[in-house]
Parts: C-alpha cells; sequence; structure tokens
C-alpha cells in the first residue's frame, strides 16, 4: 500500500514508519522538518516537508494514497498547560487533522482508511472503573482536547473512507515518551510511585502500538466489510496501578521503588499538568482482541524486561 504519515518523524511516526517500510509498504512521511534532519536510507520510503497548516506542493505528491495516518502533535508533557500552550495542543492536532482532511477531498481517488492518534485521556479521570471504547467523553482539559480532534477526523469519513481513531495509552520505550522521564529518579535510586499510587497506568510497548496501527490498516475486511470502526484504544490488556508499575520498573532496572512523589509537589512544578500523572484510566483494548489482534506484550514485566534487556540502567 501506498501509506501517508503526517508527524512521521516523532516518537511514535518513527516506529511506525520502519514497520511499515520493512513490512513492504511504500511511506510518504509529511513533517515540518527538512530532509537534512531526517534519514530515511530506504526505497520505499519519500520524505515531503508541510506546515501542518496549508495546502501546497505535499498535498498532489500525497495523491493516490491508500492510508492516511495522522500522528501530528506538539508533545502533551513538555510544558506546562498555560492558557497558550493549551491553544498550541489544540491547534498542532486540529489544524493539522483539517489540512488533511482538505486534501483528501481534492483527490479524485481517496484513501480507504483514514487513521488518526488520539488518547486516553479522552475518558478523564475514571478511578478504578473498567472502561471500554463505548464510554462517554470524560471532563477535563485532555478530555476536550481529544473530543475536538477526534471531531475534526470525524469530519472526513465518507462512505468509501474508513476513520480510526487510536486512543494511544502510555507509550513505552527509551526514545521518546514519559519512560525515559521516569527512570531517571531510579537511576539515581530515588524512585518510587507518583501518589496517591492507586491511579491505573494503561501503557502499551511502542512495538505492539506499531503493530496495531499496520493491523487496523490493513485487516483482511477493510474493504468489503470493515469490522475495526470508529475509536480503538491502544492499550496493553493489563493496566496496573502506579504504584504497581513503578515496582516493576524499578525491579526491570535493579534499583528500588521506595521514594513516592507526593500530588502537591507534581501540582507546584507542574500545575495543571500533573493532573496527568497523580490520576489515571483502567482502559481495556476491547476492540482490538475482539477483531483478533495479538499482543507480543501483554504484561508490564514483559514489556519492561524487552525495553532494558540490552540497556545499561538494568543493573550496575
Amino acid at each position: 500500500m501506498k501509506i501517508v504519515i503526517a508527524g512521521g518523524s516523532g516518537f511514535v511516526g518513527q516506529h511506525v514508519s520502519r514497520l511499515l517500510i520493512h513490512s513492504g509498504h511504500e511511506v510518504m512521511l509529511l513533517s515540518r522538518q527538512s530532509s537534512e534532519n531526517i534519514s530515511l536510507n530506504n526505497i520505499h520510503a519519500r520524505h515531503i516537508q508541510w506546515d501542518g497548516c496549508s495546502q501546497g506542493a505535499w498535498t498532489r505528491e500525497c495523491e493516490g494514497a491508500d492510508v492516511v495516518i495522522n500522528l501530528s502533535g506538539a508533545p502533551i508533557a513538555d510544558k506546562r498547560w498555560t492558557a497558550k500552550r493549551k491553544r498550541e495542543l489544540i491547534d498542532s492536532r486540529v489544524v493539522s487533522t483539517r489540512a488533511l482532511g482538505e486534501a483528501i477531498r481534492r483527490w479524485e481517488t481517496k484513501p480507504h482508511t483514514f487513521l488518526t492518534a488520539s488518547g486516553i485521556g479522552y475518558y478523564g479521570a475514571q478511578g478504578a472503573t473498567k472502561v471500554d471504547e463505548t464510554f462517554p467523553p470524560g471532563d477535563g482539559f485532555l478530555a476536550d482536547l481529544c473530543v475536538k480532534w477526534e471531531n475534526a477526523a470525524q469530519q472526513i469519513e465518507t462512505a468509501d473512507l474508513r476513520v480510526l481513531q487510536v486512543r494511544f495509552g502510555m507509550v513505552l520505550g527509551l526514545d521518546g515518551g514519559a519512560l525515559p522521564k521516569m527512570i531517571f529518579p531510579f537511576q539515581w535510586f530515588l524512585g518510587g510511585p507518583i501518589l496517591p499510587g492507586t491511579q491505573f497506568v494503561s501503557w502499551i510497548h511502542q512495538q505492539d502500538l506499531a503493530q496495531l496501527i499496520l493491523f487496523l490498516i490493513s485487516h483482511p475486511s477493510i474493504v468489503s466489510h470493515p469490522s475495526i470502526q470508529g475509536p480503538v484504544n491502544a492499550v496493553a490488556p493489563n493496566p496496573v496501578t502506579m504504584q504497581d508499575f513503578c515496582q516493576a520498573l524499578g525491579k526491570a532496572m535493579n534499583r528500588p521503588s521506595w521514594f513516592p512523589v507526593p500530588e502537591f509537589v507534581l501540582e507546584t512544578a507542574l500545575g495543571e499538568l500533573a493532573s496527568m500523572l497523580t490520576t489515571g484510566q483502567r482502559v481495556e483494548p476491547q476492540q482490538a482482541l475482539q477483531n483478533g489482534f495479538s499482543f507480543a506484550y501483554p504484561t508490564l514485566s514483559a514489556a519492561l524486561d524487552e525495553i532494558f534487556s540490552n540497556h545499561s540502567t538494568r543493573k550496575d
């Protein structure tokens, strides 16, 4: 297939791109970065620069794609959520989605699938309640952000084009996401759970996420009888509490998990952003499991063991 990936140079995008190329697909990588800053080194991959908001030469170059994947968006946890930053987080997702939708509407040959990233923040703080894709949106900034993002994608759907909103949990890998920030105190024997510790962490190994995206866009029934519709939770089937997560992380790194981080410390340092870490969701990947997707890393211990198997922070 010919596949366009917007935001393909990011943490998730790089892994997805490599898997798609390895699987024999032609990948067109839309990125705000110039080609000099991206190394593709593959005849089946092509870099196309865009600004993420307007039409241009990229619109014509991407026409004829079978699938469009939208992974665009400013990092959620890099800065405090000021009013200005909130607007940047929303615009970087909604505006890019609308730009892709406008391009698709101009194409004579439409893709069969438009897949957009979203987040399990859609559900808001749910405590220990098990939630699946049928749950309504919750409250708070992240829920509002995800609703706007998904609504923008839904406007693209037509009779011949399927829209999938893939709601990411915490993506585990050492080259991006939350994990590198979480391991820092463990390296200095100061690791521990973020209080209260009972909040659930719904996570997914970066390789399983890439494989799930490939599964969703190449499912045998996608054209004639698409069985996978609407939102899909991209999480492993075994969420854990923050306390158990940090215990498993310490074990994988051969470090103790004993130094809890009080909520007020995070709130003082991060403001409203702290709510991402002090609350959580117990999310189930119902769509993935019901449609036959098999997780390579269904348990946290298996995922962390693979991640740290060749990493120097595992043991002294």
